[in-house]
């Protein structure tokens, strides 16, 4: 994300990011409200130092089914103390504790019965509580907050993209016709191609425009919706902004130019073999909102070189999007540790 383009400026101050689990702490808010009964077991757990796969074998195998049986509304990171929910199918007259599961890097906090398993995107959103260590100006992400609290580009974070940026390369060898035969793989590369590219035409609006001018014509979402049109700015339009009934979009590209505006096309070309790529696909048009805005953004001094962030996100938001926007942070988590210690730069799929 080095590249792409600040709304406030290049932060001033420098920070630690994930030097403990605990400084990355995750509460996903599901939102949703459980029947009590049904063949599915909806399970929160808390997990600190595992990703979300493995907690999920761990799952299956004690229900005794394969982990494709086994659901959760969005992956949550490694490095970090984070609280999230799972599903599984589980007969009615099958009782199954899952409390053995717990163990110094899991816990069970509660089960409940459901008349269905959990989807991938059906939570609400997520809270995070992120403490900053080593803080050089602390003073200038203070300045910043207020600036922050009213919005930053809904950049993706690098966790998309993969180690290194491994998931990009992989998308550029994809479209030059290299075979990926792992449907799953396949699918984080695309996502990769689409996130990487909305990146690059959010940055390049925020160098010339800033978020806060709106065009001649937007292509507005409607709030709560994945629905989308396009229309001419006018009072009306304006009002609905400003209460936050609509929200200002950038595209996630598809098969087609249906749904952009002339100057998204112009913003694009430089990335058309990305777009004739993902076009190829087959993908269906998609937009995505334009500015994320935090929820109940606080700061906390807990000495001189220490910050402790607290905020909420929507779904499929990245906490990095904000960070970055407030301080150049080093992740200081063990994997990136281990790897600058020992010259190693080892290319992941996350």
């Amino acid at each position: 994300m080095s590249d792409l383009n600040y709304l406030y400026g290049a932060p001033l101050s420098k920070a630690d990011f994930k030097t403990t689990a605990e400084d990355f702490m995750v509460d996903e808010d599901l939102g949703i409200e459980f029947t009590g009964s049904g063949e599915h077991v909806c399970l929160q757990v808390v997990k600190k130092g595992e990703n979300t796969q493995y907690v999920a074998k761990l799952i299956a195998q004690r229900a005794g089914v394969s982990p494709r049986d086994v659901s959760y509304a969005g992956m949550k990171d490694r490095h970090g103390v984070c609280s999230q929910w799972f599903s599984v199918k589980v007969p009615i007259k099958k009782p199954i504790d899952f409390s053995d599961l717990n163990s110094e890097s899991i816990f069970i906090v509660s089960q409940q019965r459901h008349d269905r398993k959990l989807r991938t995107g059906c939570h609400k959103g997520n809270k995070f509580t992120i403490t900053l260590r080593n803080v050089t100006k602390p003073l200038d992400i203070l300045c910043r907050i207020n600036a922050v609290r009213a919005g930053v580009p809904n950049y993706f974070g690098e966790q998309r993209f993969g180690h290194g940026g491994h998931n990009l390369v992989m998308a550029e060898k994809m479209f030059a016709g290299e075979r990926i035969r792992d449907k799953k793989l396949r699918g984080i590369i695309i996502s990769a191609a689409r996130s990487h590219v909305f990146n690059q035409l959010v940055s390049l609006r925020v160098k010339e425009h800033g978020l806060a001018k709106t065009m001649h014509r937007e292509v507005f979402m409607l709030s709560g919706s994945n629905a989308f049109f396009e229309d001419a700015i006018n009072d009306e339009n304006i009002e609905r902004l400003a209460t936050g009934d609509i929200m200002m979009s950038a595209p996630m590209v598809g098969k087609s130019e249906k749904g952009l505006t002339e100057q998204e096309k112009v913003w694009l070309e430089p990335f058309q073999t990305w777009c004739d790529g993902l076009g190829e696909l087959g993908l269906k048009n998609e937009r995505r909102m334009l500015r994320l805005i935090p929820q109940n953004l606080t700061v906390e001094t807990l000495d001189e070189t220490t910050l402790k962030l607290s905020f909420g996100l929507p779904k499929g938001c990245f906490a990095t999007a904000l960070l970055r926007e407030l301080v150049d942070y080093t992740d200081a988590s063990p994997r990136e540790r281990k790897e600058k210690d020992n010259g190693i730069n080892e290319d992941t799929v996350k």
